[in-house]
């Protein structure tokens, strides 16, 4: 349910709203307030029973405007479902992809959920998963067969069924406009909409006190007039926030930093309009007022639809849901709040006694009111805290921890509220290999007073930080109210994460060997950051392929205490005849027995604090033949997204990569070729400024390849190209997404499929991601084509690689995804590639 409660950590809760007539400083004014929006936030949910739950593919999908409305504007448990954690993205604020970038977008995404109140559940589970975000997708069905159907379906039937919302939304439509990831998930939704209430579907997840729900209703987004059913005007003021909802979305799609969320909106009118598509409570009208319609929407409405065996409830529901009432409205006097949050606590906790005694009521009735007054129970539980003023502020000495290691964790509880606190107590919930050494007390805490509890931990294992798991030190704060004893969980403000001793990175991370001119040694070098405290020494040595040796064999590596990173080298001895295919290299430290290969990737950013990303350290490699001209000189203008001119330089090539001076003054004519990076007419102004130039270069005799741009990337369909050429749009139809998609060479003759190269279809094989993006639809009739390809099902593409002479020289486009197959070490990308580059050398 919403962890509202956290939002205490460390707010310096001053004054009550009331009982002062002094005047206030700003320091103390800012206090009051963060006091009373906390206050606020905790009672607005105490008012209804409806719960909302929207669903999507990945971080950023949340319909983040609406969201603030239901949750934040009326109170609403709302959630949020996803599938992947945005593996597959881009990263508008650093390096980090893959693994990496999903982490950052965990916690963007948890980070923007505080905002907006609402709970996120991920169907990943963790890095290994299968069902992650693997790039672009057309189809939901080519989005399920990776992810794996029947697994993705059992887990987001399992969270409709943990959640039980009475109404859902996919964030998108299932249309073939969208993304395949978009359309899979809404698929699922609507699948799990009668499902979800089948006990024959998944039985096994019945076994532990789960039990089956039926949403009421699921909605789609409406696109026309025809389709809408239900209109909501959200763009209303509230002025707790200063600012309307959509503003407050806003306010909480602006974390999402690694993908260049969040935008300005004004404060006028927004309405979000919706199709109803499934009703249990029902038939599908023309038109709703509400789209609470038919659904209870408190526990008075529950009431109202009691038959009999539960007449006996009614009036106890009812006075629940008046001693509600009375809470809400005490806002914002933290004691009468806590006051009656006692009272209504009470009553609650009476009601669920004699409602789980009473054999006479239906299974479905029981179990959708359990369910409804666990949430209203923890819904109050927070409140009560809130309304307590309780300023809660867990200190860990070290939150870098290694094995064996301890740290100081201690736990200051302020009463910052007028009465006194009984029974007042706090634990640390820490992994069970750990242990805890700590005085467990309790202490009545008078208001003004403050606590501090102290405890020694010990991180006695070694299952190292996983950044998808709980924190690993949690302090958990009881304390004895009329109603009975509350609970609730304080986290450090940052996470605790156990670490090896030390992390072995090595460099390069990829290794390709040519097997044509296989070299007589490679360096190597591996980074080691210490991670424990004090002088430390460890021997570093690497596990080879059979065959190859390094000089020296091991390494000793000694750090002082003050030391924390050096780096090593060795230099390898491949076999003179290296075997195609793919081989290992992995770096190793031994401290006393312990053996560790493991490298740590710190991720830190202002917006979501600190992070780890622990994974095996190794170095993949893969050998092949790889012909190339020995003089070829290639210019490379680099767009920043994509590390090809690294690539193609570590297997021995000539790359220059080209400043902003070379290109504007320096002498292109030295390069043989000239490559732009993917995208480079959007990340490089100096290259749009000066693209004559490559022109010019072009006609006077050079050879120009141009990686793929996107038509909005200050691509001029008539003046970027020597000849007319446009960039498909909508991208989604300008692709072909099946990396394993045919490819038909039309000019199987033609130079760049034969020299240096001579290339075969298993050169097309073993492509990751895909095959292109943003396929030229139209071009010129100077170019000429070589290639076609397609999706199952849809007409071929023939502009992936497109080439026309111009001048003396040569110019080609291909939007082919070489650099993924390269980044990858795909031997065919290599080696095809290397054929467009190489083309002065052997042109017709």
């Amino acid at each position: 349910m919403k962890n509202l409660g956290k939002m205490l950590l460390s707010l310096v809760l001053i004054l009550s709203a009331f009982g002062t007539s002094s005047t206030l400083s700003f320091a103390e004014e800012s206090s009051t307030q963060d006091s009373n929006l906390a206050l606020w936030e905790s009672v607005v949910p105490l008012t209804t029973t409806a719960s909302f739950m929207n669903t999507g593919a990945h971080p950023d999908d949340e319909r983040s405007h609406f969201l603030a409305y239901l949750s934040r504007g009326q109170g609403v448990d709302t959630s949020f479902l996803l599938a992947t954690r945005g593996q597959g993205g881009q990263n508008e604020i650093g390096s980090e992809l893959g693994d990496g970038l999903g982490i950052i977008r965990t916690n963007e995404l948890q980070a923007s959920s505080r905002v907006l109140g609402i709970d996120t559940f991920f169907l990943n589970e963790d890095f290994e998963d299968s069902i992650k975000d693997f790039g672009f997708s057309k189809t939901p069905e080519e989005t399920l067969n990776k992810w794996g159907e029947t697994e993705t379906y059992e887990r987001l039937v399992h969270y409709i069924r943990t959640f039980k919302p009475d109404i859902m939304m996919p964030s998108f439509r299932n249309v073939d406009t969208q993304h395949g990831h978009h359309r899979a998930m809404t698929e699922l939704t609507l699948k799990a909409y009668e499902d979800a209430a089948d006990s024959s579907v998944f039985p096994e997840q019945l076994k532990d006190g789960l039990t089956t729900w039926q949403v009421k209703k699921l909605y789609l987004p409406a696109e026309t007039e025809e389709q809408t059913t239900t209109s909501i005007q959200i763009g209303i003021y509230d002025d707790h926030y200063d600012m309307t909802y959509p503003q407050l979305g806003e306010k909480a799609r602006y974390l999402h930093e690694s993908q260049g969320m969040g935008k300005d909106v004004g404060d006028g009118p927004e309405t979000v309009n919706l199709e109803l598509v499934k009703s249990t409570v029902g038939d599908i009208p023309e038109h709703e007022e509400s789209i609470y319609e038919n659904i209870p929407y408190d526990f008075s409405d529950y009431a109202n639809t009691l038959s009999k065996g539960g007449n006996k409830y009614k009036q106890k529901l009812i006075h629940l849901q008046q001693d509600l009432e009375k809470v809400k409205s005490a806002y914002p006097n933290h004691q009468k709040v806590l006051s009656q949050g006692e009272k209504a606590y009470k009553q609650l906790q009476k009601l669920k006694k004699h409602m789980n005694k009473d054999k006479k009521l239906s299974d479905d009735l029981r179990n959708t009111l359990n369910h409804k007054l666990q949430v209203k129970e923890e819904q109050l539980s927070t409140t009560m805290f809130t309304a307590a003023q309780l300023e809660v502020d867990v200190e860990v000495g070290d939150p870098q921890l290694t094995p064996n290691d301890s740290t100081n964790v201690s736990v200051s509880i302020t009463n910052n509220g007028t009465s006194k606190i009984k029974d007042l107590s706090a634990t640390l919930s820490i992994p069970k290999e750990w242990t805890v050494k700590g005085q467990h007390f309790t202490v009545s805490l008078a208001s003004g007073v403050q606590q501090t509890f102290d405890f020694n931990v010990t991180s006695s294992s070694r299952n190292y930080f996983d950044a998808y798991t709980p924190n690993a030190i949690e302090a958990d704060i009881s304390f004895k109210t009329k109603g009975g004893t509350l609970n609730k969980t304080f986290t450090p403000e940052e996470r605790v994460a156990l670490l090896p001793e030390v992390s072995v990175k090595p460099a390069p991370e990829n290794l390709v060997i040519n097997t044509k001119d296989v070299e007589e040694s490679v360096t190597m070098d591996v980074n080691v950051e210490k991670f424990v405290e004090g002088a430390l020494e460890t021997d570093v040595a690497l596990q080879l392929p059979e065959g190859w040796s390094s000089n020296p064999e091991s390494q000793k590596v000694s750090f002082a205490s003050n030391e924390n990173m050096k780096t090593i080298s060795f230099t390898l001895t491949p076999p003179e005849n290296v075997e195609e295919g793919e081989f290992q290299i992995v770096p190793k430290a031994q401290i006393g027995n312990e053996t560790i290969s493991k490298n740590i990737q710190l991720i830190q950013y202002d917006h979501i604090g600190t992070n780890y990303y622990v994974s095996d350290a190794v170095v993949n490699g893969v050998a092949f033949p790889l012909e190339y001209p020995e003089g070829l000189k290639i210019g490379y203008v680099d767009s920043g997204f994509d590390k090809v001119a690294d690539q193609l330089s570590n297997v021995g090539m000539d790359i220059t990569q080209l400043t902003e001076q070379d290109l504007a003054q320096g002498d292109l004519s030295q390069y043989d070729t000239i490559v732009t990076g993917i995208r480079a007419y959007l990340s490089r102004d100096d290259l749009l400024q000066h693209n004559e130039r490559l022109l010019e270069y072009v006609n006077n005799g050079g050879h120009l390849v141009v990686q793929y741009n996107k038509p909005w990337d200050n691509w001029d369909t008539n003046t970027t190209a020597p000849y007319e050429l446009e960039i498909g749009q909508p991208s989604i139809k300008w692709r072909v997404t099946d990396e394993d998609a045919p490819i038909n060479v039309l000019k199987p003759q033609a130079t760049i499929f034969n020299y240096p190269n001579k290339i075969k279809q298993s050169d097309w094989d073993g492509w990751v991601q895909e095959r292109g993006l943003y396929f030229p639809m139209n071009w010129s009739d100077e170019f000429e084509t070589y290639v076609s390809v397609a999706d199952p099902g849809e007409d071929a593409f023939e502009g992936g690689i497109l080439k026309a002479n111009y001048g003396e020289g040569t110019y080609i486009y291909t939007n082919l995804v070489w650099y993924r197959q390269i980044q990858n070490q795909v031997p065919g990308g290599y080696r095809i590639f290397t054929n467009l580059i190489s083309y002065p050398y052997y042109e017709e």
